[in-house]
């Protein structure tokens, strides 16, 4: 089936206060929005009307985000190190803003919440894969205490360990969040190939596009939608056999022209959403 709604990220905006956010979103050309959760939870002060705003201008949550405790994107190797669920001294803070974030998703009639696990370990016999697995585990816990589910976005790990590691957590609430351009930049594998395996898992897509690194252990290029190596035609004929309607969300981090973007995203991909 196709492609169900079109929203946007709100991290993507850049906002600087609820109102913001809600006058960004609406200048996309969209109302609806996969909302970031971590700052709302941390920082109550700011973000603590941001739903309600939201929801005040008719703007669908699609879902939330988690963005793990002392995650650092300076370099590949520094995320590799910091990432997801793998520092074991921020655990206990990663529990805790689940916690909080699965209820406040909860609260707002979002049903799927979404992080990067972390670089999850190729090999099924390092000890730190397993350590990682309980902790996703204790995750989609946390989330189906309060009806949700949660994904996992794909580009840290190639589409095999994935899917492996999805067999060993095993949680019925657990899928993946399905990112063409992360694999790009991480240069973990085709990304039309990776839908394909992945595709019984899929609960939601990122919108956004990329190029190869220059050389393994460096960044790929994020770009507009249509500037990178993503088929975007093979991408959609993947996704319509996916056999339950999954979300579509944009998604820019990079560039001085992030609403202009975000249009051009809008325009490339609505003809194969659902009617």
């Amino acid at each position: 089936m196709p492609l169900s709604r079109l929203g946007v990220c709100s991290w993507s905006l850049r906002p600087t206060s609820p109102d913001d956010l809600v006058q960004q979103v609406l200048g996309t050309g969209l109302k609806a929005v996969q909302l970031a959760l971590s700052p709302i939870v941390s920082d109550r002060d700011t973000w603590g009307e941001c739903i309600s705003r939201l929801l005040e201008h008719d703007v669908q949550l699609l879902s939330g985000m988690i963005e793990p405790v002392g995650e650092d994107y300076s370099t590949i190797d520094r995320i590799r190190e910091t990432g997801g669920v793998r520092v074991d001294a921020h655990w206990g803070a990663n529990e805790a803003m689940a916690r909080a974030s699965a209820v406040l998703a909860a609260n707002a009639g979002m049903g799927l919440i979404t992080l990067h696990a972390g670089f999850l370990p190729h090999d099924p016999s390092d000890p730190e894969r397993a350590t990682m697995v309980k902790r996703l585990q204790t995750l989609a816990d946390i989330c189906v205490q309060q009806g949700i589910s949660l994904g996992l976005e794909t580009g840290q790990e190639n589409a095999i360990t994935l899917l492996e590691v999805l067999g060993e957590i095993d949680r019925p609430n657990l899928g993946v969040n399905f990112d063409p351009a992360n694999m790009v930049l991480y240069g973990m594998g085709d990304p039309i190939e990776a839908f394909k395996l992945l595709r019984p898992h899929v609960v939601q897509v990122h919108i956004k596009d990329a190029r190869w690194p220059a050389q393994a252990g460096e960044w790929g290029t994020e770009v507009p939608v249509g500037e990178g190596v993503v088929d975007w035609d093979a991408f959609m004929q993947v996704a319509a056999s996916v056999d339950r309607e999954i979300d579509a969300i944009i998604e820019r981090e990079a560039g001085d022209n992030r609403a202009g973007d975000i249009r051009t995203a809008v325009e490339a991909t609505s003809g194969f959403l659902g009617s």
